[in-house]
């Protein structure tokens, strides 16, 4: 069983959609305010009410390219005619003030992390069951036939690469992943 760490580090955390990452997130946060949530670079145009650096860095799709190529993401990706990444300047400038950080990405972006920043702590949360993914995937009523199944599809490749990460939380029980998180990150 992985041990909590002695100083702060970088966690990164991942799973199947549905899985409850940004719900575990939210509560890590409201609990832990210590604990710094990456913000992602873009280079798709803010949305109304959107912030620079608080919902994410914007950038023309030249400067993005530019940092890339410079080294300046921990991992980053192209899709839907916009770029994503995390830049990695703020997240070193965390770790050295001695805040621990967390990353929420997907699988291949934590893949990316695993190879830019080998000394990251990498968590797949996964779900109890498919069919309990299911459910919740449902549940939220958001999504088309279609698209659900793409998720589930998704879904059942990503449960594959759980062997890949340092730790594995179940999320079948909200408070009892959160306190696995919570010593996994090193704040319980």
């Amino acid at each position: 069983m992985p041990i909590a760490p002695a100083s702060p580090r970088l966690t990164v955390l991942t799973g199947p959609s549905g899985v409850g990452k940004g719900t575990l997130v939210t509560a890590l946060r409201q609990q832990h305010p210590e604990l710094w949530l990456s913000v992602s670079a873009t280079t798709r145009a803010p949305r109304a009410g959107e912030e620079e650096g608080v919902h994410y860095f914007f950038h023309s799709p030249e400067s993005f390219e530019a940092l890339a190529l410079a080294g300046g993401f921990l991992e980053w990706a192209s899709f839907a005619g916009n770029s994503y990444g995390t830049p990695r300047g703020p997240v070193e400038a965390q770790l050295a003030a001695g805040v621990p950080v967390l990353l929420e990405i997907e699988l291949e972006g934590a893949r990316q992390v695993r190879r830019n920043w080998p000394q990251a702590f990498q968590i797949f949360l996964k779900p109890p069951s498919l069919e309990e993914l299911e459910r919740r995937i449902r549940g939220r009523g958001t999504e088309t036939e279609a698209a659900i199944q793409r998720r589930l599809e998704r879904a059942s490749e990503e449960l594959q690469a759980e062997a890949e990460f340092d730790a594995v939380v179940e999320n079948s029980d909200l408070a009892k992943a959160l306190a696995e998180l919570e010593r996994l990150i090193g704040l319980a």
